[in-house]
This record gives C-alpha cells, structure tokens and sequence, in this order.
C-alpha cells in the first residue's frame, strides 16, 4: 500500500523474500543502490555501502530487532529509503530509524512527509524513544555543541530537519581513520609490546566468527556489557541480555553478509575470563576495501592494565597480516570517551568526521 507524500512522491513498504536464502528481488537491488548513493552524498566515503546480498541479511528481524523498510518513489523513480529498527531489549520502547534521500530531492518537503509515517508506526508498536543517527561532515555552517559537553557538529542541511521535527542532540561521535604504511605498523608493534609489558597475568586470545565453544560464553558476557559500559549520554539505549544463542545469530548474520570478523580478546590468566576485546571487520570479497572496527571494550574490573591498546594494537597486526590489501581502519567514538581516544590517537587515528546521535520522545 502506497502513501502520497507530496505532489509526486510515494513511500512504499519494502516487502523481502519470505525464503531467508532467497536472492534480492529488484526493488531489493535498487533499494541498495539508493540507500548507498545517499550515504556518498552526505558522507563522501563509500566504505558503508552494501550490496544487495550483503544488505538483505541486514533487513531481516530477528529476535532482538524487528526493522522495517519503506522506499520513496518521485515520478516512479527511487529517491530515498527509510528504516524503523525496534529494540526487543527495551522491550520494545526504543527504536533506532533514518530516512534517506538523494542529494537531488533534498529541501523538496519528502523528508519531512516521511517522517509522520515512520513515527506512527513506532507509536503504533509501542516506541516512546526513537533515536538518529547521522554524520555531519564539515561545513561552513555554524555549530551546534553537544550536551555532554564534548564535541560540536555544524548546523547543517539533517541538523536542521531533526531539530525542527523535534529532536535534540544527544551525544557527538568522532568517526577515525588509520591508513596503513610501514611506518605505521612499526609504531603499532612497539605500542603492543609495550602494552603486553603492563599487562601482567593476561594474554592475547583471537579467533576469526564463528566463536570457538570455548569463547561463546566470554563473548557473551563482553557483549552484554559492550551495551551498557560505553558512554551513553542520555540516549538511553537499552541493557541487552546475551547468551550462546544470541552468539550464534549475530555470527552468522556476518557470514550471511560475506563479512569476515576477527576478535582480540585479553584473558585473565589465573581465572580464563575474558575480560577486553576488539573486533574488526572487511568484506571477504572486497580484500582492498577499508576494514571496520567494530567493538573495543574493557571490563571495568580489569581496567588499569593497559588491555585496551593491548587488544586493539594486537588485532591491528593480526588483521594486517591477514589483508594486507586494505589500506585501513575506520572507527567510531564518543567524544567523551577519551580514554578509547587515547589509545587511538596514539596508535595513530585521526579524525574525519562527526556524527551526531539524536533523540525524540514519542511520547
């Protein structure tokens, strides 16, 4: 069923293929294509973008997400797409959501006719929070600070739209990038060794997904904790609950996506737990693409011996071995977490952009 939006534009549920190994149908292939040809208009980058049989996986609910999608058709062409992700940990009260358009239809009133639409069905589901993320690269545009008092973005073109549809910002993220060279590898090598110095009665565990029998369990807990030991601000993102079943699924969504993952974990040698990590990712058919960190925690417990940049510098060397074609890293950080900032700034990342994490109460 079809909704007007504007004189010539339509939003449109997306419908998947029932059969979970079922190929992507065509309006799956140009959905891709949309929501990847957006993503380059705000960002410039494409290391985001997907393709179909990557980005289908993506789209399925499961039992910690039920998403949706709607697509926007002006004059029967595609212009945008629009998503509505709905957390089972918070019992389903928070939803993430983004609508995204081409570069050529902004500022013709699409966006804010999609919105309506995405904020019934939250409400409809039972959302009271319904959380944004967008990049805001540098512009000329005056700044907005954050509330925690770290970060700024500029007021631009999607800062504009939130903050007139009722958003506020939350939280200012730091999107990093390391670009390989020899000289890098060395610094990083010298910081590992310094690192495995400090850290007396741990070692470097790894494995590429799926986890080992051995890990599920350690993984688990980490992830668990991944959700509410990282800094938040007021964004209010739910504790989540894993166990070796949520292990499970989350590996295979990466090997139904053709990512390949590698994980560096830190064990306590007295005690096998597990107790820090980091995990990086590429696209297996895609060897010189730029690679993407995903998790890095430490346990608060095991703070204080140095097990972040063990991990991370650990994995870095590993994952350099390992494809070598990938020129480097991207990561994202809260900008109050200056702890993680430090030990990326001194392995050697540096900064490319912002992203702002915005919220709404439905309520």
């Amino acid at each position: 069923m079809s909704i007007r939006l504007t004189d010539t534009a339509t939003l449109h549920p997306l419908v998947l293929p029932a059969r979970a190994d079922a190929a992507p149908t065509d309006a799956i292939r140009t959905y891709a294509d949309i929501r990847n040809r957006s993503i380059h208009d705000v960002t410039g980058r494409t290391e985001d973008a997907a393709t179909a049989e990557a980005l289908l996986p993506m789209l399925r609910s499961n039992p910690e997400v039920t998403r949706t999608q709607w697509y926007v058709l002006d004059d029967a062409e595609m212009v945008g797409v629009a998503t509505l992700n709905i957390m089972a940990d918070s019992g389903g009260s928070t939803a993430i959501s983004i609508i995204s358009l081409l570069r050529s239809v902004w500022s013709r009133g699409i966006g804010s006719a999609v919105l309506p639409h995405i904020e019934a069905a939250a409400r409809d589901a039972g959302v009271t929070r319904l959380l944004v993320w967008v990049e805001h690269p540098a512009s000329d545009d005056s700044v907005l600070p954050s509330p925690t008092g770290f970060g700024e973005i500029p007021r631009d073109h999607h800062a504009r739209f939130l903050l007139k549809h009722g958003f506020s910002l939350e939280q200012v993220e730091r999107v990093s990038m390391l670009t390989w060279s020899d000289a890098q590898t060395a610094r990083i090598r010298t910081l590992r060794d310094e690192a495995a110095s400090k850290a007396v009665g741990y070692r470097v565990v790894q494995w590429t997904l799926p986890t080992p029998a051995e890990h599920v369990a350690g993984y688990a807990w980490m992830k668990e904790h991944m959700s509410t030991d990282v800094p938040d601000a007021e964004l209010g993102m739910p504790a989540e609950k894993w166990d070796a079943e949520r292990v499970a699924r989350h590996d295979d969504r990466y090997r139904q996506r053709g990512t390949t993952v590698l994980v560096t974990a830190a064990e306590h040698v007295a005690t096998g737990e597990l107790c820090a990590y980091n995990e990086l990712a590429i696209d297996i058919d895609e060897p010189a693409s730029t690679t993407n960190q995903e998790d890095t925690l430490v346990l608060a417990s095991h703070r204080g011996h140095r097990l972040g940049l063990l991990v991370k510098a650990a994995g870095l060397l590993s994952w350099r071995e390992m494809h070598p074609d990938s020129p480097g890293i991207i990561t994202y950080n809260a900008e109050e977490n200056r702890p993680m900032l430090d030990i990326n700034e001194g392995i050697g990342f540096a900064p490319i952009s912002y992203e702002g994490a915005w919220k709404k109460d439905l309520r």
